[in-house]
């Protein structure tokens, strides 16, 4: 794992969160991610008709796959620089229902392992009432999801360093 005491770079951050910002997927739910440092992911959707169940409520699924999103990203500052990692496991507790409104995703990184990594994540609503929680294992391995990939995928520039120093 990555020495905590090192510096991030803040532009490559920057082109972590574009390029991550350009998956159709997360495109399609609308995500923003707002912030990524050490062991942290902030991102934002507002809910919109797609992301909706017959009963007028965000789908599960969508809580789902905003967390797992969340949760993983809250991992990669704290990775080797080139490191690979992905989601093996993932729980999501639905907790409360929204029909509107902007939702706000955080994911925090709860301990960084040589193979295996734990996060864990929140949503809220705009007046912090708490909507979903999830747990997430990632699993560290050469040649899993590099960002280099990313990176090559989205034709994106060869990002800067990861660290200042």
């Amino acid at each position: 794992m990555a020495d905590s005491q090192r510096r991030l770079n803040p532009a490559h951050l920057a082109c972590v969160r574009s390029i991550a910002e350009q998956s159709p997927f997360l495109q399609m739910l609308g995500v923003r991610m707002t912030d990524l440092s050490l062991g942290y992911c902030r991102s934002e959707t507002r809910v919109t008709r797609d992301l909706l169940n017959v009963f007028g409520g965000v789908h599960g699924g969508a809580y789902a796959a905003l967390l797992d999103n969340a949760t993983y990203w809250s991992l990669y500052c704290g990775v080797d620089e080139g490191a690979g990692y992905t989601t093996i496991d993932l729980n999501v507790s639905d907790l409360g229902s929204a029909r509107e409104g902007l939702l706000v995703i955080e994911g925090c990184a709860v301990k960084y392992g040589r193979t295996l990594c734990l996060s864990e994540g929140t949503i809220k609503d705009e007046s912090g009432r708490l909507l979903a929680h999830a747990t997430s294992k990632c699993l560290v391995a050469d040649g899993i999801q590099p960002i280099s990939e990313a990176v090559s995928r989205t034709g994106a520039d060869p990002l800067p360093p990861k660290y200042l120093d």
